[in-house]
Formats: structure tokens, C-alpha cells, sequence
């Protein structure tokens, strides 16, 4: 017989803390290895927690509403099916109980309302509390959104529901009588200026952001006001790489059931010259330059939806030509599924876009903050090139593709940016032709 904690997992590096919302296992229950015991919410996601364990929940540590620090224990699991004694759980006093939300430290969070506690009581999960915020529904008008979760509590759908009515101009959700009223905050925040007029002509049609694309161009617009952005550009020769793709792709995905991209390719090359050049994997801090020790390779993926995110191939420099390709094509896949956990968004240190997936040749990214690098990697185009040979300067198809290279001038320079994104090609033009993946 043995008894194990069962910890609040690390979801994200700017995570701190969760919220339980729901057990779905009880005290005395038998679980298994990796089965989902209980729902947690954060401010960027609701996400179900496996057990680490196979055994019997001996002790529920962290009650509904609880307010958990990662790596705090919010269970005891007593392992070979036998009860484990109380006296070797630990208190629930050390279990916070508080319902206010957690801080996030993210540069790039937009908060456009503050919330007061509830004076009905009522629990609002930190994603709920959120949204909430990014759309500038005050206490009082979330205390009027009806909730369907456990205890008539306000889940993501229904606030996401709720804000649908509320941009359709349909009127207000009508609140239970059994909820007390609200006393809005006196607090006025500080007004945004105000955007030039938009003139709408008849026959015009008149669409409302999401919540994504209202988060993205905040965003946008935060970084081009942070970092003052330079773009360098290099045409690369291709023809190499796109020959020895077309030798191997069908073996490898024969024998990997994965697609060998592009992607994973040019991935490997970046993480190359990052190593060359390290001052390009920095972030601002102040006065301060933090140099990062790993490198993180954040990949930029469009949604169905039309929207973009970006998640994170960490370590990128630990994985072989082989593993890159499976890692870029999960990521990829689970991105447009919606299956994307809060860890692989987070600790991204330089970013890559392929902008030439939309048969762009090159473009001008953005920078994702608080990062100082992104690099675009245009469409591979056949064209005419000057090529030396042995026989002297002849003209020849050759695959020639753009890198575009955007960079915070605050801390690299014109020459650091363009030696990156040189270095990148010359990896390229220099792939070996002759390996095996």
C-alpha cells in the first residue's frame, strides 16, 4: 500500500494558479493511470486533469471554487486499491481557498474592464472572468448571464453565447430572481481614443470581431508600439532542398505516417543560425536584455476560422530533422482541432511564419512580444538565375524562395538582423542533399 499527492499540474509558464471547477471522480472511486479526475480553469483555458496515478482517490484536498498554486496537492491517491490513512494527507488549510482571480504576468494582456467580487457569491471561473474583461462586460452584467455548469455557474459557452446575443443587439439576458443585484464600480477607466469615423453605405455589411481577432489586433498593435520593427530580406536557392523532398517524401511517410514539409526544414536551419547568432533569442526587460538558454521556436498556424495562433516547439534545438517534422505537423494539427493545451503556447523565444502557404513570395510579420525576432518564409518559386559552373556564368531553373527577417531594433541591429537571416539561407543553400531521414 502506498499513498501519492496528487499535484496541480504546470500549464504554462505565465500560469501560477488554477481554479477547480469540477470533480468528476468522488472519494473512493477506483481510477486509472491518465484518466481525467477533475476540470481546472485558468484565465486562458479549461482544461481536465489526469491522474498520475492507478488506484483509489482516497482524499479530495481541493474543494470546487478552490484557487490551487501549481504543484500544490489537490488529492491523495492510494495506489493497490486500499484506503490510505488520513494523517498522511496533507491539511486542506494549506489549500487556498480564495475565489479572487489569479495575476497573470503577460506583457501583451489587454484588460479593458475591472471586476469587483460578486456580491451574490456566485463563482465565475478565471477564463469567464477573461472574457469578460476583453469584452468589457462589467459585474453587473455578468451577474445577468445564466449559466448552465454545475450550480448554475457561467461556463466559457455560455458567456461566449451571452456575447453573441449582446452583439446582435438583441437586448439583454435576463437574470435569475434568485441573484442579488450588483453595484457597478464607481472606478471609470481611462477612455481608448477614439478611431476615425467609418462612413457605411447602403448594401455595406457590418461584421463583429471575435474575441480571437479582437485579442490578435490588440496584440498587433501593442508590439508595433513596444519594439520599433526593421525587416531585412534574402532570397535563398531552394533547389537543393526541394529536390531531396521529393526523393524522400514518400518513404517517410510510408514509414512515419507524417508529412515531410517544408516547415520543419527551414525550422531546423533557423535554430541553426540562432545558435550562431544568440543575441537574436533575447527579450527586453526594461534595461534589461535576457539572453534565453533555450530556443523555442513558436510557429504561426491559421485557423478555419481565418484567425491565427501560434504555438511552440520548445527545445526546437534538441530534435533531429525527423522529430521536427512530427513535432511541427502536431502542433499544426492540434492548432486547427482546437486541441491545443496552455504549455504549448507558452515560452516561445523566436518566431517562424510561412507566409508562402498563401502563395505569398515575402511579407513583413509582426513581431509576438516580448520576443525581438520573427522571420516570414515566402513561397518557393521557379525562376531564371545566373548559376556558376565550371564552364563559367550559365542561366538555369533554379527554386528560389524570400526570407523576411522583422527585428526589434531596440536591441538588434541592422547588421545582427541581416547576418541572421543570411546565415538562415546559407544553411539552406548548404543542406545536405545526401542524408537519409
Amino acid at each position: 500500500m502506498a499513498s501519492v499527492e496528487l499535484l496541480m499540474p504546470k500549464m504554462g509558464e505565465s500560469i501560477m494558479e488554477a481554479t477547480v471547477l469540477t470533480w468528476l471522480k468522488n472519494e473512493g472511486d477506483t481510477i486509472e493511470q491518465d484518466e481525467s479526475i477533475l476540470e481546472v480553469a485558468t484565465d486562458k483555458v479549461d482544461t481536465e486533469v489526469p491522474s498520475t496515478h492507478e488506484g483509489v482517490l482516497t482524499q479530495i484536498l481541493a474543494q470546487d471554487g478552490d484557487v490551487v498554486p501549481v504543484g500544490a496537492p489537490i488529492a491523495i491517491i492510494t495506489t493497490n486499491g486500499e484506503d490510505a490513512p488520513n494523517t498522511s494527507a496533507p491539511s486542506k488549510e494549506t489549500v487556498s481557498t480564495t475565489t479572487t482571480q489569479p495575476v497573470v504576468a503577460e506583457a501583451t494582456a489587454t484588460i479593458t474592464t475591472t471586476l469587483e467580487k460578486p456580491a451574490s457569491g456566485r463563482f465565475y471561473s478565471p477564463l469567464v472572468m477573461n472574457i469578460a474583461r476583453e469584452e468589457a462586460i462589467d459585474m453587473a452584467e455578468l451577474e445577468r448571464v445564466p449559466g448552465t455548469g454545475k450550480e448554475g455557474r457561467v461556463t466559457k459557452k455560455d458567456i461566449l453565447a451571452y456575447i453573441s446575443t449582446r452583439a446582435n443587439g438583441n437586448g439583454a439576458v435576463v437574470a435569475p430572481s434568485t441573484q442579488a443585484p450588483v453595484v457597478a464600480s464607481p472606478a471609470t477607466p481611462t477612455p481608448a481614443p477614439k478611431p476615425q469615423p467609418v462612413s457605411v453605405s447602403a448594401g455595406d455589411e457590418i461584421i463583429e470581431m471575435d474575441r480571437m481577432r479582437k485579442m490578435i489586433a490588440s496584440r498587433m498593435i501593442d508590439s508595433k508600439r513596444i519594439s520599433p520593427h526593421v525587416t531585412s530580406f534574402v532570397e535563398s536557392d531552394m533547389t537543393g532542398i526541394v529536390n531531396w523532398r521529393n526523393r524522400v517524401k514518400k518513404e517517410f511517410e510510408a514509414r512515419e505516417g507524417e508529412k515531410m514539409t517544408f516547415t520543419p526544414i527551414i525550422m531546423e536551419a533557423v535554430v541553426k543560425a540562432i545558435k550562431d547568432f544568440p543575441m537574436v533569442n533575447v527579450s527586453v526587460d526594461g534595461d534589461n536584455i535576457i539572453k534565453k538558454r533555450n530556443i523555442n521556436i513558436g510557429l504561426a498556424v491559421a485557423l478555419p476560422s481565418g484567425n491565427l495562433i501560434v504555438p511552440v516547439v520548445h527545445n526546437a534545438d534538441q530534435y533531429n530533422l525527423a522529430g521536427l517534422a512530427k513535432k511541427v505537423n502536431d502542433l499544426a494539427r492540434r492548432a486547427r482541432e482546437n486541441k491545443l493545451t496552455p504549455g504549448d503556447l507558452d515560452g516561445g523565444t523566436y518566431t517562424i511564419s510561412n507566409v508562402g502557404s498563401f502563395g505569398n513570395v515575402m511579407g513583413t510579420p509582426i513581431i509576438m512580444q516580448p520576443q525581438v525576432g520573427i522571420m516570414a518564409l515566402g513561397a518557393i518559386i521557379k525562376k531564371p538565375a545566373v548559376v556558376e559552373t565550371a564552364e563559367g556564368d550559365m542561366i538555369a531553373i533554379r527554386h528560389k524562395m524570400f526570407l523576411s527577417h522583422s527585428y526589434d531594433h531596440r536591441v538588434v541591429d541592422g547588421a545582427l538582423g541581416g547576418k541572421m537571416v543570411r546565415r538562415v539561407a546559407d544553411y539552406l543553400e548548404n543542406f545536405d542533399v545526401n542524408q537519409s531521414v
